[in-house]
């Protein structure tokens, strides 16, 4: 076998490999003989079964180990020549040329390692903003959030059909062809009218209903639904009206100060109007925060911060953005790339720049949550995949396997240190409101 490695630079080196067929037909013997030892197969006894019989039944697989266990050999070799340990590599190796011939196995890979960076005074990238003020407008509709939080629902006393903004009290079946489904079915099930909580044509297909009345409403369920078997689908649902109740909000009172301020000693309404434009002040902060200044600074770090970036992660990025946006390319294009190598690696190319300050980003990202003490534990991560979970109306146990299988919780878990490190870096009280240290 035969190896050479070469540094490209601080943390990119790559390795050409050559693997001899004879090579590889001993490895497949010595896996055989290892295995003959331990296998049991019908007719020889344990431990007694010839390396023939194992080389018949379990050629492939045997060549397949084979073919691993020296790629592995000649990682190991890489790494010794470049005077590197196997724990600094990052991500796997990138392989640029794999030609599997008669005669021999020849490739060429990509290793790359951690980057090494000081991120001295960052904090100049954080951009300077206003503080967010409460308008009397925006207060103004916090209160009444508050007070329908705290209002009860009394039934109408006119026989009045159902309209938006009442809260509706029925039974309902759902059918698809003409089949109930697991899920489609509740007795005195209470819903806002216009709340938009259940399929489009649903809540407005109840309105003009008294109180008694029956209906049946057709209604398609949209075809990103949770519920793979429902999506897209034609459905009936069988409604039964038995109540329509009005929101009583109640007055600002003692009473109801209580009730908004439970843990405050003496509530009043000054001090709920503190409260509340404290509250919108912070809502508006946040925004400003998710929309406008965290791609701000992301931007600023990027610009201002250079070093080598591991060229196999940067690949391996490219590769994944390419094919995330492959749903976006219309039937025409996807048919092109197929066919035509060079058009899909042009398109594919064309994604690299996007994915180096991608990767870039996630390392000044990592160094910068080591500096600021942020840690994110894998209960984080699990919360935060059932929390989607339940939001999109899917089993959550599923839904952390789909991640775990996939291999994206890391990802996840480097999304939830971004946002907390971010919101520490604009929320912190060592920032001041203008983004300045």
């Amino acid at each position: 076998m035969q190896v050479k490695a070469n540094q490209l630079d601080s943390v990119n080196a790559n390795a050409s490999i050559k693997i001899p067929l004879q090579d590889i037909q001993n490895e497949v013997q010595n896996l055989a003989k290892k295995a003959s030892k331990t296998l049991k197969i019908d007719g020889f006894r344990p431990g007694h079964v010839p390396v023939a019989a194992v080389l018949k039944r379990y050629e492939k697989q045997l060549q397949n180990d084979a073919e691993q266990n020296l790629l592995k050999d000649a990682l190991n070799q890489a790494l010794k020549e470049l005077k590197k340990e196997s724990k600094e590599l990052v991500g796997e190796p990138y392989f640029e040329k794999f030609d599997k011939k008669d005669e021999e196995i020849s490739a060429e890979f990509i290793l790359s390692f951690k980057p090494e960076f000081k991120l001295d005074d960052y904090e100049k990238c954080i951009p300077k903003y206003t503080e967010p003020k409460a308008t009397k407008k925006e207060m103004d509709e916090k209160r009444k959030e508050l007070l329908k939080a705290h209002a009860s629902l009394e039934p109408i006393k006119s026989k009045r059909a159902l309209k938006e903004g009442d809260f509706a009290k029925f039974d309902f079946e759902g059918f698809v062809d003409g089949e109930a489904f697991d899920g489609g079915k509740a007795e005195n099930y209470v819903l806002e009218i216009g709340s938009k909580q259940f399929i489009p044509g649903f809540e407005e297909g109840m309105i003009g209903l008294k109180v008694g009345e029956e209906k049946d409403i057709n209604v398609s369920f949209p075809k990103e639904y949770g519920a793979k078997n429902l999506a897209g689908k034609e459905a009936v649902f069988k409604i039964k009206l038995h109540e329509i109740e009005e929101l009583k909000i109640p007055e600002l009172n003692e009473e109801t100060l209580k009730k908004i301020l439970p843990n405050e000693k003496e509530p009043s309404v000054e001090l709920l109007e503190e409260k509340i434009e404290e509250q919108v002040k912070n809502e508006k902060l946040l925004k400003l925060i998710n929309e406008e200044l965290k791609a701000k600074f992301a931007d600023a770090l990027i610009e201002n911060y250079n070093f080598d970036l591991p060229r196999g992660i940067v690949e391996q990025e490219t590769d994944m953005q390419f094919r995330n946006a492959w749903q976006s390319f219309s039937e025409e294009e996807r048919k092109e790339f197929s066919q035509n190598k060079d058009k899909a690696k042009e398109k594919r190319d064309s994604f690299k720049e996007e994915a180096q300050k991608s990767v870039k980003l996630t390392f000044i990202i990592d160094e910068l949550a080591k500096l600021r003490k942020i840690i994110v534990n894998d209960q984080e991560v699990i919360q935060a995949i059932y929390f989607e979970a339940y939001r999109f109306g899917v089993n959550p146990k599923e839904h952390f396997e789909n991640y775990k299988n996939q291999g994206a919780l890391p990802a996840v878990k480097m999304a939830l240190i971004e946002e907390k490190l971010f919101n520490d870096i604009f929320l912190s009280p060592k920032t001041n409101k203008k983004g300045e240290k």
